[in-house]
């Protein structure tokens, strides 16, 4: 049996095609109508999003973009500081109820302050990150606000939108497999790893709130304080406009109305 997706003629099966019949659907215009169709409901987000890049193709690009991370970076070998990234990152894990992923926890030895996550649960997080986080729940903001990308299934959202638009960041020579390690370098920038790569490719002011709610949801079902992410995220801010800004924002992107909303929810639902 086929699957089903929800769109506003109801409940219809999933047209499944391989990217280099997707790129020639949208260039003869068969595929546009069935694109503004491909939603699928996201329970923790409460809305519905375009979805017509394949959990399969994903998890393949995840796969690949990781395995090139682990030899373009250097791994860290300081242990108290893995110890640490895995402690913080398995109770996120739990504690999110993203049991479903292969999660994986590493440390890159880097000056950046800046973390990523995949897809497919690989998160990296560079020695200048923790060399600035003040304790495991300020290290629990960064985690869980990734996690939350995961859960709100934010890079299968957005390729799928740049897949669907067909301009602007490449994707169509991807969907044709051609352009070698530069487009590979941009699929890492679509799913989230992109400045490991050389690519700046920031999340959406949706992504961002979203993500900042999921993450603080997630931090207190881990038995962390979610106010830390308030002293962490204006802690980034702040280094910003002392004119150096981290590598994390660059894909991140904060400001007062971003803090607001998430301050706003912190209270809301009654989270130390």
């Amino acid at each position: 049996m086929s699957d089903m997706v929800d769109t506003s003629a109801g409940r219809l099966p999933v047209v499944k095609m391989d990217r280099r019949e997707l790129l020639m659907g949208l260039a003869a215009g068969t595929v546009v109508p069935l694109v503004a169709g491909c939603t699928a409901h996201n329970e923790a987000l409460g809305r519905s999003q375009l979805m017509i890049v394949s959990d399969a193709q994903i998890a393949q690009l995840s796969q690949q973009t990781w395995q090139q991370s682990l030899q373009q970076e250097r791994v860290s070998r300081d242990a108290n500081k893995r110890r640490q990234v895995e402690r913080v990152g398995t109770r996120i894990a739990q504690g999110s109820g993203l049991t479903q992923y292969d999660w994986e926890f590493v440390v890159f030895e880097n000056d950046q302050i800046n973390a990523w996550v995949l897809p497919n649960g690989k998160v990296a997080i560079y020695s200048g990150l923790l060399d600035v986080v003040d304790n495991d729940d300020q290290l629990a903001t960064v985690i869980g606000h990734e996690a939350g990308h995961v859960a709100g299934r934010h890079a299968q959202e957005r390729a799928s939108q740049q897949m669907a638009a067909g301009v602007g960041t490449g994707l169509a020579a991807i969907a044709l497999d051609q352009g070698g390690a530069s487009n590979s370098d941009m699929w890492a920038g679509v799913l989230g790893a992109g400045l490991t790569f050389g690519v700046l490719l920031p999340y959406s002011r949706r992504h961002e709130y979203e993500a900042d709610r999921l993450g603080a949801d997630f931090m207190a079902r881990s038995n962390y304080r979610a106010s830390e992410a308030l002293t962490f995220w204006n802690g980034m801010m702040a280094r910003s406009s002392g004119g150096s800004q981290p590598a994390f924002l660059s894909t991140h992107p904060s400001d007062a109305q971003r803090m607001q909303a998430l301050q706003a929810h912190i209270r809301s639902s009654g989270y130390a």
